[in-house]
């Protein structure tokens, strides 16, 4: 589906004495669930590093919020308007209470100008977001609900599950609204995409919980195949998770 960008976030890749100074650039806020970070047409340079919690990226459509990626722990929101000073392109809100570091876009820009490196993790970052936008656009013209939301919760495991007596549970403070938003559907038609996966035993609800008891049929499912390969968050030497079921 596209949701997440790079696996390990842009505060991660810089070294300690760089880590610090970036933080001594800006100032801490904290947002509560629900609560809008960035507006989408907002005209502010401002760059946020998420230092806890979950965020969504979405943008207002005819049929409601369309979300467009989530957004954890390391990674930077709001760096485009700080590069070019257009308008922000999207709106960003918590899923959960979320810190974050507010960078002045002066500030940012500065610190990268200084550490070329930097520039090269920015642009990476931006590259690799753009490929899973044109992922998620991709999926949305030609897949099915019951294909997009088997994609969907597929990228959700392999980015975010552990493995949970013989299950690969996901725990994310997503809602079932949030789940249609991201894959372009009604949450009434989530409901009725769930039920036969549910039926069949793959797949097991609660709040804020996803419990997949097998992903290889998801894989196939969502059109990742059983060879998607993808590497296992809880696994050191990053090999993928074989889920029993």
């Amino acid at each position: 589906m596209g949701l997440f960008g790079e696996r390990q976030a842009f505060l991660e890749k810089l070294g300690r004495a760089d880590r610090q100074s970036l933080m001594d650039l800006g100032l801490r806020r904290e947002y509560q669930p629900q609560q809008e970070l960035l507006g989408e047409g907002a005209v502010s340079t401002f760059v946020l590093v998420i230092l806890s919690g979950w965020c969504t990226v979405w943008r207002a459509t005819e049929r409601g919020r369309h979300i467009l990626a989530l957004r954890q722990a390391g990674e930077l929101v709001g760096e485009m308007a700080a590069l070019d000073g257009r308008p922000r392109s999207a709106s960003v809100s918590a899923l959960d209470t979320v810190q974050a570091l507010a960078v002045p876009g002066d500030r940012f820009r500065h610190f990268m100008a200084a550490r070329p490196f930097v520039t090269g993790l920015v642009m990476a970052q931006l590259t690799e977001r753009l490929r899973s936008a044109d992922d998620q656009r991709s999926s949305l013209a030609s897949a099915t609900v019951l294909e997009r939301l088997a994609a969907c919760l597929v990228e959700l495991a392999d980015r975010t599950g552990r493995e949970e007596s013989g299950a690969v549970v996901i725990r994310l403070p997503l809602s079932q609204h949030e789940i249609a938003a991201a894959i372009g559907a009604t949450r009434e038609a989530v409901a009725k995409a769930l039920r036969p996966l549910r039926e069949q035993g793959l797949v097991h609800t609660g709040p804020k919980v996803i419990a997949i008891a097998d992903l290889e049929p998801l894989r196939l499912l969502g059109g990742t195949g059983a060879a998607h390969g993808a590497a296992d968050p809880a696994s050191p030497d990053g090999r993928k998770r074989r889920p029993a079921g």
